[in-house]
């Protein structure tokens, strides 16, 4: 089938290919001219047959909401329009709103896979219509990854498929925390000689196997100690947004809430919190404290 892409970046480019391996016709627009199909949004609509389908791939919030603006005035009733970013579900209410006013129907996507979908495949987790996820689901059956698993429509309601993805990425930052925090032990202590011949003994038959596991055995195979890496972690937003659910829904996510609040200690190189904590220490036991020079 013909598919619109707007953005091309590390996700949507390699998205763009993988659908023309598998024999779809994909138009792409991106900002850089280099990478685009189209000249603008306007050239990517024209050059689609009716009904249209374009799939956004663009940052979240204002990036998103400015693009499906535009496809809302450009496109026609019985067109789709699918966001495959990480927008909030919250946003995407609003967007099937918006296109629902044009007659043109909206999926959201939650997309997982990163760099390694092009050959793996991607995980998809869609919310929309049954009519609408219908439309578009060749594009899914060639994004997803070969066999039973990796798509799923997680309901008719506008917003199901990136709340699932929100979901997604806040048990990610737990299990990334847990092995992070394994790793650190065990570089740690003297006892145990081989940390990397350690994790790689783990990613078969035992109960924590997982391609995170792989990955970050990878990275220490390469790179015992980390030394190459700074200790700072950034997060999406998507965490922030699971833990704040929880809160609304009285849903107890102790994990993953931890592991949100270690990706900001990370980014302090000198923690004002420890500081006051050092500073007790000192005042009810005489405990050492270590000062600035």
């Amino acid at each position: 089938m013909h598919l619109g892409l707007v953005g091309l970046g590390k996700m949507g480019g390699n998205m763009r290919t993988r659908l023309r391996a598998a024999g779809h016709t994909v138009v792409g627009y991106d900002r850089d001219a280099a990478l685009s199909d189209a000249q603008d949004l306007a050239d990517l609509v024209s050059q689609l047959p009716a009904p249209r389908v374009v799939w956004v791939m663009v940052p979240a919030g204002e990036p998103t909401q400015a693009t499906i603006e535009e496809l809302a005035s450009l496109l026609a009733p019985g067109d789709l329009v699918i966001d495959g970013g990480n927008s909030k579900w919250t946003d995407d209410q609003h967007h099937a709103t918006l296109l629902a006013e044009h007659g043109v129907g909206f999926v959201d996507c939650g997309v997982s896979g990163g760099v390694w979908g092009l050959d793996n495949g991607y995980a998809l987790m869609c919310g929309g219509a049954a009519e609408s996820v219908a439309q578009a689901q060749p594009i899914f059956d060639s994004l997803k990854p070969a066999g039973e698993f990796g798509f799923v429509h997680a309901g008719t309601q506008p917003g199901a498929g990136h709340y699932a993805k929100m979901v997604h990425n806040g048990i990610e930052y737990a299990m990334m925390q847990a092995y992070a925090e394994g790793w650190e032990l065990l570089e740690a202590v003297d006892l145990v000689d081989n940390v990397p011949a350690v994790f790689n003994s783990w990613r078969e038959g035992t109960v924590i196997r997982s391609w995170l596991l792989d990955l970050l055995s990878d990275a220490i195979s390469k790179d015992e100690h980390l030394e190459a890496i700074k200790g700072w972690a950034d997060d999406s937003g998507e965490g922030r947004w699971t833990v704040q659910s929880a809160i609304d829904h009285a849903v107890p996510m102790p994990a993953v809430t931890m592991a949100l609040f270690s990706r900001f200690v990370s980014r302090q190189s000198d923690s004002p919190a420890m500081k006051a904590i050092a500073a007790m220490r000192n005042e009810f036991g005489g405990h050492a404290v270590q000062r600035d020079k």
